[in-house]
């Protein structure tokens, strides 16, 4: 057989690993299919975009915001490098919960650098023209606008973390000369436009509706709505609280801040898009269970999901990880909510006017009259879960006296309560000490350290006994309408449309049985996108494009809540006391960018000037 040259597609059968290569062949392999085989018809294009859909940057169940912990994924990106990872999550990272994290690890960069992942999206750019006989033209049209969305979604990927990177939209010849291979940054403000206009043609060229967990033209226009209001903050808020440098004189991290309104009307007008097409999930008049049920159920808000089967072995942990063991089959669980959080919906009220605490018959008091959403959002003491109580406790006062404020300032040594192990049999006079769910005390950290659990995404229909390791296969909701709503409010407030981002937020908030807003300005539509998206990681991405998390987390330390029982009294009171590692939390400023890779540099240095201060 003559000898030729060809591009191929190999497929690892070991692995599912897509490889792209150009070799000479003297005859076909059985384990190598050519661009016909893959490009020519639907499964053979579904079987190339698995992978391709399965390395999108969504941080899900799974990811991990650090490289100090878990594995990479071929295209660099995190998800958990063993079972128990859920608890690594950026929530840990910004005092929305307090975890294994003890600040923004972010110093040493995710590493992620996908374009690997990039080449095989231009591949089947470059091919599907080629095959409209087989898949009709307007077939390859649907499938090129999924593939230009796609490779959006990697790119916005990269210019969160490192602003300017070079765009690569050819399939580049690895037998080309080295030169040409090592391609310089382009400018952040043109990797966002690049992101900005691939999605624009995936809204074009996309249908309207497409199978769970692949795009459409509406899920493109979500998307954008995101990417370009982090474009719009980056713009208005890059030159606050941030360090100067090479990258930033280049033109490689920064945009102008006159390109700012622009990108906030670009990221309202993407929202609006989704107008009448999604709707906020209300199927349950009960305010707590309705928004439980959203993260649980099949919704008409869910715009973009992530799938995972026990099947394919791509099941989370999220039920056992998330929970103490006495919910859970096998838990251990260090994700703690902190009282700073739950105080953005306001101050709980554990204190009299004169200081000292209220005094409560049981730890369910504490929650009359609390917003529903934050019910349904974290596990407060004396809910309930799988018929079982969260009886958090911290320990026994034999009585109490004087102010909350009095108490908590006083050393350690001087307080008059009995603290238990984490040993929850342990008794004083015939009452429990520490309870079954803590708090913790001098064990492993194993039970909460706030008074609080994550209860968002929580499968509450599962049995205790069927809730282990490696079997939850709850969506995770990428994309969904509240956060378009959210988006749309920022920029419309940004853009001086008080009134469109009034309707957006009291939108959300009747959903969540919160009073509506009067009036609403900047700091409103903030709070209520961190009440909204808790444990969403997307407040980590929200202080860097805001330019706040060098003040937010400049050596901040978090609350928790802790219940004791006054024994005297036979009452519970609450003190608000710092969370029992506290641990301190650090943002420096060249944290607003990640550094280049150091292994991408030394292969390429035109990746260089690094970004600033690292």
């Amino acid at each position: 057989m003559k000898s030729i040259k060809k591009l191929i597609i190999a497929i690892s059968i070991a692995t599912g690993a897509l490889v792209t290569s150009c070799q000479k062949l003297d005859m076909p392999p059985k384990n190598i299919f050519t661009s016909d085989v893959i490009f020519n018809s639907q499964a053979g294009i579904q079987s190339f975009l698995a992978t391709i859909y399965q390395n999108l940057p969504i941080e899900d169940f799974k990811y991990n915001p650090s490289t100090n912990d878990g594995a990479a994924s071929p295209a660099g990106f995190l998800h958990g490098g063993n079972d128990w990872m859920e608890f690594f999550n950026e929530a840990s990272t910004t005092g929305e919960e307090v975890g294994p994290y003890g600040g923004m690890d972010i110093a040493s960069g995710f590493g992620f650098w996908p374009y690997g992942d990039i080449r095989n999206v231009n591949i089947m750019i470059a091919e599907l023209p080629k095959h409209t006989a087989a898949l009709t033209p307007a077939g390859v049209d649907a499938l090129l606008g999924e593939a230009h969305f796609l490779r959006a979604y990697y790119y916005f990927g990269l210019a969160k973390r490192y602003g300017g990177v070079p765009i690569i939209t050819t399939v580049q010849d690895p037998g080309a000369p080295l030169a040409t291979l090592q391609v310089h940054r382009d400018k952040e403000q043109a990797v966002w436009d690049f992101i900005g206009a691939e999605l624009d043609l995936g809204y074009k060229m996309m249908p309207a509706t497409s199978d769970a967990g692949r795009a459409n033209k509406y899920v493109a226009a979500a998307l954008k709505s995101r990417a370009m209001l982090y474009a719009a903050c980056v713009a208005k808020y890059g030159s606050v609280n941030f360090v100067d440098g090479q990258a930033v004189t280049s033109g490689f991290a920064g945009i102008p801040a006159s390109a700012a309104t622009g990108y906030f009307q670009a990221a309202y007008d993407a929202a609006k898009l989704l107008d009448g097409v999604y709707s906020l999930y209300t199927a349950n008049p009960d305010k707590v269970q309705n928004y439980v049920d959203l993260f649980l159920k099949p919704s008409p808000e869910n715009i973009f999901i992530k799938q995972y089967s026990t099947a394919n072995n791509t099941a989370h942990s999220w039920d056992d990880t998330m929970s103490p063991r006495y919910f859970t089959a096998n838990a251990l669980t260090r994700s703690y909510p902190t009282l700073d959080l739950v105080q953005l919906w306001g101050n709980l009220q554990i204190t009299n006017p004169d200081g000292t605490p209220k005094r409560f018959d049981n730890y369910a008091q504490l929650m009359q009259g609390l917003e529903p959403r934050l019910l349904a959002t974290i596990y407060f003491p004396g809910a309930t879960l799988r018929g079982l109580t969260f009886d958090v406790q911290r320990g026994i006062y034999p009585s109490f006296n004087g102010t909350a404020a009095d108490e908590v300032a006083k050393p350690a040594n001087s307080r008059t309560y009995i603290l238990g192990s984490d040993d929850n049999a342990q008794l004083y006079q015939g009452y429990q000490i520490v309870g079954h769910t803590g708090i913790w005390s001098k064990g492993s950290d194993e039970v909460t350290r706030t008074g609080f659990y994550v209860r968002k995404y929580i499968d509450y229909t599962k049995a205790k006994e069927s809730v282990n390791l490696n079997t939850s296969t709850t969506p995770w909701i990428d994309l969904r309408y509240a956060e378009v709503l959210l988006n749309r409010a920022e920029a419309a407030v940004e853009l001086g449309n008080s009134a469109d981002a009034l309707t957006s937020i009291n939108l959300i908030r009747d959903r969540a049985g919160a009073g509506l807003y009067g009036s609403i300005d900047l700091t409103k539509v903030r709070n209520e996108r961190r009440m909204e998206l808790a444990f969403e990681n997307q407040y980590f991405w929200d202080l860097k494009r805001w330019r706040t998390g060098d003040v937010v987390l400049d050596k901040a330390h978090f609350k928790g809540l802790m219940p004791y029982f006054v024994l005297n009294e036979n009452k519970y009171i609450f003190l608000a006391e710092p969370e029992l590692f506290n641990r301190e939390y650090t943002f420096q400023k060249q944290f607003y960018y990640e550094p280049i890779p150091g292994g991408e540099i030394a292969n390429n240095p035109n990746l260089l000037p690094n970004n600033p201060g690292l």
